[in-house]
C-alpha cells in the first residue's frame, strides 16, 4: 500500500494547488464552539498577537520563524498517534502518515523561506526558545486532549492563510520584492522553471489550506467520539 493511500487527505495536496481561491474559501473561519475550541482559539490569538508585535511587516522573518513552530504539531501528534496504533494493536486509520506528511510539509516551507530571508541571529535564538516551549506543551496539550491540540492548529493555520495573503498583496503592491523563486521550491511544488516568489507563496498558502482543513476535520471526529 502506497503512502499517498494511507494519508486521511481526502484531496492531495496537488489538488490543493489546482483550486481557485474561492475553492479553497479562504475566508473561512471556524467558530469556536465548546470550552476546548475556546481555550485552542484563544492560545492561537495570544501567538498571533505576539508575531505582530514581533515581526510587524517583516513577513518574510515571521514565515521563518512560525514554520519552525508549525513543523511541530504534525511531528508530536503523529509520533503518539504511532505509539497509540502499537499499545491498542489496531490500525491508525491514515493519521500516522497525514500527520508526519504534514510536519514534513511545514519542514519544506521553512527550507525555502531559508534560502530567500536570513534570520538575524536573535531570530535564531527565538527559533530555538519557542520551539522548546511549544513542543513541551503540544505535547503535553496532545496527551491531555487531541481534540483540542487539533482544533489549535486548526486555528493557527487560519492565521497562517491570512499571514500569507498579506504577504501576496504587498507583493503586488511592491512593498516586496518579487525575487525568482528558489530551486529547492521548484522541485518540490512542480513550479515553472521561472516561478517568482508570489507563485512559491500562493503554493505555500494553498498548504496552510489544506493542513487547516485536516485539523479542523480530525479535532471534529474527536468530538463525535
Amino acid at each position: 500500500m502506497s503512502n499517498e493511500s494511507r494519508t486521511r487527505i481526502t484531496a492531495t495536496r496537488s489538488s490543493y494547488h489546482r483550486y481557485t481561491d474561492e475553492e479553497l474559501k479562504l475566508e473561512r473561519r471556524r467558530k469556536p464552539g465548546s470550552v476546548s475550541d475556546r481555550i485552542a482559539y484563544a492560545m492561537v490569538k495570544v501567538l498571533r498577537f505576539v508575531a505582530d508585535a514581533f515581526f510587524a511587516q517583516r513577513y518574510g522573518n515571521r514565515a521563518v520563524v512560525l514554520e519552525t513552530v508549525a513543523a511541530v504539531p504534525g511531528m508530536v501528534g503523529g509520533a503518539l498517534q504511532h505509539l497509540k496504533a502499537l499499545r491498542r494493536m489496531k490500525d491508525d486509520g491514515g493519521w500516522i502518515y497525514t500527520l508526519l506528511d504534514e510536519a514534513e510539509n511545514e519542514r519544506m516551507h521553512l527550507m525555502t523561506f531559508m534560502t530567500i530571508i536570513r534570520p538575524a541571529w536573535y531570530e535564531r535564538w527565538l527559533v530555538v526558545l519557542v520551539q522548546g516551549i511549544f513542543f513541551n506543551v503540544f505535547f503535553l496539550l496532545y496527551l491531555i486532549s487531541e481534540r483540542t491540540a487539533h482544533r489549535l492548529v486548526g486555528y493557527f493555520e487560519e492565521e497562517a492563510v491570512v499571514s500569507y495573503t498579506d504577504y501576496l498583496r504587498r507583493i503586488d503592491e511592491g512593498l516586496e520584492e518579487n525575487v525568482p523563486a528558489p530551486q529547492i521550491a521548484i522541485d518540490y511544488w512542480q513550479l515553472p522553471a521561472d516561478a517568482r516568489l508570489r507563485e512559491v507563496i500562493v503554493a505555500i498558502r494553498a498548504d496552510e489550506v489544506m493542513h487547516r482543513d485536516v485539523n479542523h476535520g480530525f479535532a471534529d471526529e474527536k468530538t463525535k467520539q
